[in-house]
C-alpha cells in the first residue's frame, strides 16, 4: 500500500465498494507508521488497537448497507494542536504533555471522523505551533521525507510529513503564519488555508489564534482537500467567525477547469529578499502558466513594508495568554528557549495598544490588497521566502546560502488579511527539495484559489513524489 500514489478519493471509492476494506487500509497505514516514522518521528503518539476498531466498524457498516460517509475508511493523523478523542493535545509543550487524554473531539475531527475518516494517532508540532521548524523539547524533531537532514518547516510539519512520506494519505493543520503552506511547499504537497470561519475551530475552549489561525486538511492535491473541505466547511454555533455553508461543492467546481483571465506576480510582495533559486523555480511555472493563455501582470510592491512585527505581536500575545500561568515555575525552564524569550519580550513590550494597532495593520494590508485584487482575480508569490532549515539549526532556512530566521516572510500577511492562501510544487531546488508557488485569493474565494492549484497541477504535471521508504 502506497498512500503516496493513490489519491484519498480513490481509497475511499474502494473502501466504498468493498473492493478493500477499511480495516485493511487502517492496518497499511499503522505498519508504515510502526516501519517508517522512527526515521522521520512524524508522529508523537499512535493508538493501533482503538483504529482497528473504528475501521472495523465502518466496515461492518458497509456490509450492513449503511450510510457511511464521502471519506470511509480514509486513515487520518492529526495535529498535536488539536483535540482527537483519547489522545492527549499536548501542544508539543512539557505544559500540557502529561495531561488528561480529550473526551471529545475538535469540531474539525468530529466531522472528519462522521465522514468516515479513522483517526491513527497525533503528528508532532513546534511548541504551540510558534515557528516554521517541528521540533519542540518534549518529541524532538521532524524529518522532511525529501531528505532527512532538512526540517519539513512547520507548523504543521508532523503533518507534511506523515502524508509526503506516505505514512497516511491525510492529515489535519492550522495556518496562523503559513503553517500549512510553509510545509506543504517544503514537502512537495499542494496545501491550502481556507478563508478564516470556513472550517470551523469552536468547542468548549476559545481558539488558540483567533483572528489569524485557520484549520484545514492536509493531503496531497487540490482535488483530494476539495473533497475533504466539502464535508467539512459549514457553520459552527460555537465559532464566533463561522462562515455560512457555500452553495456549490467546491469538490465539483474542479472539474471544468480553465486558465484564468489574468494573475498578478508578485516575486517579492515588496519587502522580501527571496532566495535566488526559488524564485527562478517559481518565474518559471508562472511563464508555464503565461503560456497556457493566463495574462500575467507584475507588480513588484503588494505591501510597504514587511508586517512581522505586528503578525509577532499578534501571536506572540496569544502563545503568552496560553503559558502565562506556567510563569515563575518549574515548566517555565522546559519550553523551548526560543518561545520562551520571546514570550518574555510580549510580556515586557506588547502594550494594549500595541494590541489594537497590529489588528489596524490586518485591515491596511486588506485595503492593499483589494487593489491588488481590482487587476486580476488571483495573487502568484513564492511560498517561502528560503529553503528549508537543517535538522538542528535553530529554525534558520537559507536565503542564498546565508542563514535566515525569518526564510518564512512570505505567508503570514494573508493570515493578517484572513484572505485564502494555497501553495503548489513549482518545481525542485538544485539539491532536489520542492518549491512552493503561492496562490492567494480575495476574501472568501476559496475556490478560486483551489482552482488555480489544481490547474498548476495539471500545466506542470509534476506528480511530486518524495524519494523515501516505499521506493
Amino acid at each position: 500500500m502506497d498512500f503516496r500514489r493513490t489519491t484519498v478519493a480513490a481509497l475511499a471509492a474502494d473502501v466504498a465498494a468493498r473492493r478493500v476494506s477499511a480495516r485493511e487500509l487502517t492496518a497499511a497505514a499503522i505498519d508504515l507508521v510502526d516501519r517508517l516514522d522512527p526515521e522521520l518521528n512524524a508522529f508523537v503518539a499512535v493508538d493501533a488497537d482503538a483504529a482497528l476498531a473504528e475501521a472495523a466498524a465502518i466496515d461492518e457498516r458497509i456490509a450492513a448497507g449503511q450510510e457511511v460517509g464521502p471519506l470511509a475508511g480514509i486513515p487520518l493523523a492529526v495535529k498535536d494542536l488539536e483535540d482527537a478523542c483519547g489522545f492527549v493535545t499536548s501542544h508539543g509543550s512539557a505544559a500540557f504533555a502529561s495531561g488528561q487524554p480529550a473526551t471529545d473531539d475538535s469540531p474539525l475531527v468530529a466531522r472528519l471522523r462522521a465522514a468516515g475518516c479513522v483517526v491513527v494517532g497525533k503528528t508532532n508540532t513546534p511548541e504551540l505551533g510558534w515557528k516554521a521548524d517541528t521540533e519542540n523539547p518534549v518529541f524532538g524533531a521532524t524529518r522532511n521525507p525529501w531528505d532527512t537532514e532538512r526540517s519539513p518547516g512547520g507548523s504543521s510539519g508532523g503533518s507534511a510529513a506523515a502524508v509526503a512520506g506516505g505514512l497516511v494519505p491525510l492529515a489535519t493543520g492550522s495556518d496562523g503564519g503559513g503553517s500549512i503552506r510553509i510545509p506543504s511547499a517544503v514537502t512537495g504537497l499542494t496545501g491550502f488555508k481556507p478563508s478564516l470561519g470556513r472550517v470551523p475551530s469552536g468547542g468548549a475552549a476559545p481558539p488558540d489564534w483567533p483572528l489569524l489561525s485557520t484549520k484545514g486538511p492536509m493531503a496531497r492535491t487540490a482535488r483530494d482537500l476539495a473533497l475533504v473541505l466539502d464535508a467539512v466547511i459549514g457553520p459552527e454555533p460555537t465559532d464566533l467567525a463561522s462562515l455560512p455553508l457555500p452553495e456549490a461543492s467546491w469538490s465539483r467546481s474542479l472539474e471544468d477547469l480553465h486558465p484564468p483571465r489574468a494573475v498578478v506576480w508578485s516575486p517579492t510582495l515588496g519587502y522580501a529578499p527571496v532566495d535566488a533559486e526559488v524564485r527562478a523555480v517559481c518565474e518559471a511555472a508562472v511563464r508555464r502558466l503565461e503560456e497556457a493563455g493566463t495574462a500575467v501582470e507584475v507588480v513588484d510592491r503588494v505591501f510597504d513594508e514587511d508586517p512581522v512585527l505586528d503578525w509577532l505581536r499578534l501571536s506572540l500575545v496569544y502563545c503568552l495568554r496560553i503559558l502565562e500561568p506556567f510563569h515563575g515555575t518549574e515548566v517555565w525552564d522546559r519550553l523551548d528557549p526560543g518561545l520562551a524569550g520571546m514570550l518574555e519580550w510580549a510580556r515586557t513590550s506588547v502594550s494594549a495598544v500595541d494590541l489594537v494597532r497590529a489588528i489596524d495593520a490586518c485591515h491596511a494590508l486588506n485595503l492593499a490588497l483589494v487593489d491588488v485584487f481590482h487587476r486580476a482575480p488571483v495573487l502568484l508569490t513564492p511560498t517561502v521566502a528560503g529553503q528549508a532549515p537543517r535538522v538542528g539549526a535553530q529554525a534558520q532556512g537559507t536565503i542564498d546560502g546565508v542563514p535566515d530566521p525569518n526564510w518564512v516572510r512570505l505567508t503570514y500577511p494573508f493570515n493578517m488579511t484572513r484572505s485564502p492562501a494555497g501553495t503548489v510544487c513549482a518545481g525542485f531546488t538544485s539539491d532536489g527539495l520542492p518549491v512552493g508557488l503561492q496562490v492567494v485569493g480575495p476574501q472568501h474565494a476559496d475556490v478560486a484559489v483551489l482552482r488555480t492549484l489544481a490547474l498548476l497541477e495539471d500545466i506542470l504535471d509534476l506528480d511530486p513524489v518524495a524519494p523515501f521508504g516505499l521506493g
